[in-house]
């Protein structure tokens, strides 16, 4: 499964620069496919073929944000996720609307960073 923010995030940043895949956006920015991973393209499962530069919109505008499709729990790169991890309000949680197996998100790693 991938994490989300809750809406009790008080906006401190901490958790932003300790995703791996530069999963996780301040509330109102957009953001890219290709930011922090080595992606130059990435086919939708419409089959859309998206730029990995072109800019996306923001999953919120109130509260940093983590797109799910960039993350992977930090499988294959720590033991736990780091944002829950630093998180000083717990608002960092498992989604319950996006249930991954690990097999699933180390794959989705390997795929954004090219390996």
């Amino acid at each position: 499964m991938a994490i989300m923010i809750t809406d009790e995030c008080i906006n401190c940043g901490a958790c932003e620069p300790e995703c791996p895949n530069t999963a996780i956006y301040e509330g109102g920015v957009e953001w890219t496919w290709g930011g922090g991973t080595s992606l130059k393209e990435v086919t939708l499962a419409d089959g859309t073929v998206v730029d990995g530069n072109e800019k996306q919109d923001p999953v919120s505008d109130e509260f940093y944000y983590i797109v799910t499709d960039k993350c992977t729990e930090c499988n294959g790169f720590h033991e736990e996720p780091q944002c829950a991890a630093v998180c000083p309000v717990d608002c960092c949680v498992d989604d319950p609307d996006h249930r991954e197996t690990e097999e699933a998100l180390l794959a989705k790693k390997a795929m954004m960073h090219g390996e």
